[in-house]
């Protein structure tokens, strides 16, 4: 799932960007969510501090609480693999992002050919995200691009004969068996069940008695067969 965040203090250029990624976003199929913000406020910063994966930012340089590059700057010391896109009207800005060490994708001017920029903008943003180790999945007319290090595990749904795939923030079901998604995962995950393939490195103990598996964040999964445990002693 991608997580695109506008902020923009002209309601009708919040209005015409938001109409831009939407449409670039249905184009092409992809997941995703968006978050939109007239100002870097405390709903703002809250996003900014969660634990949201593959990320796209679209920022305004000028905003009337703060600025847009030292929204960047904070962004880049909790964050290096989220994408920052600058929006602004004022071309004589762009001196000014390019003397941050910022590492922003791009700087789009809002009144300069605005619908074919942020397309190629787009574009590129997606492609990195693309470049990370990541889980792409097509499944009808949805993408759905998932961060590895996301994934608790994935298991068979016989009843409704999907694969559920838990991740920290959301569950996918997909129409494709668990062993064509196992072909796609690397050395991390491993089979605890005929029906379950778990993220190794996110397993936070296994109680082999009651046979269940507790991962750092909490949850857990009792999907653990006496043919695998053998392989699963930490």
């Amino acid at each position: 799932m991608i997580n695109i965040a506008i902020c923009d203090d002209n309601k009708r250029d919040l209005e015409r960007v938001t109409k831009l990624v939407d449409k670039f976003m249905k184009t092409n199929k992809y997941n995703y969510n968006k978050y939109l913000y007239s100002d870097y406020n405390d709903n703002f910063m809250k996003f900014l501090k969660s634990k949201v994966p593959f990320r796209i930012y679209i920022l305004d340089i000028e905003t009337p609480s703060r600025s847009g590059i030292d929204v960047a700057r904070e962004i880049r010391h909790k964050d290096l693999e989220s994408v920052i896109i600058f929006l602004t009207g004022h071309d004589e800005l762009g001196h000014i992002i390019l003397n941050n060490d910022l590492m922003f994708l791009s700087f789009v001017n809002k009144f300069d050919n605005l619908d074919k920029r942020l397309n190629q903008v787009l574009h590129k943003a997606i492609n990195l995200i693309k470049m990370k180790r990541v889980l792409r999945i097509e499944d009808g007319t949805n993408t759905y691009i998932i961060d590895l290090n996301d994934i608790l595990y994935l298991s068979k749904d016989t009843f409704e004969r999907r694969t559920t795939i838990k991740t920290d923030y959301i569950e996918y079901k997909v129409r494709k068996s668990l062993s064509k998604l196992q072909l796609m995962l690397d050395d991390r995950f491993i089979q605890t069940h005929r029906a379950c393939i778990v993220n190794k490195t996110r397993i936070s103990r296994i109680d082999y008695s009651k046979r269940i598996i507790y991962f750092d964040n909490n949850y857990y999964t009792d999907l653990l067969s006496n043919k695998y445990k053998k392989e699963m002693i930490l």
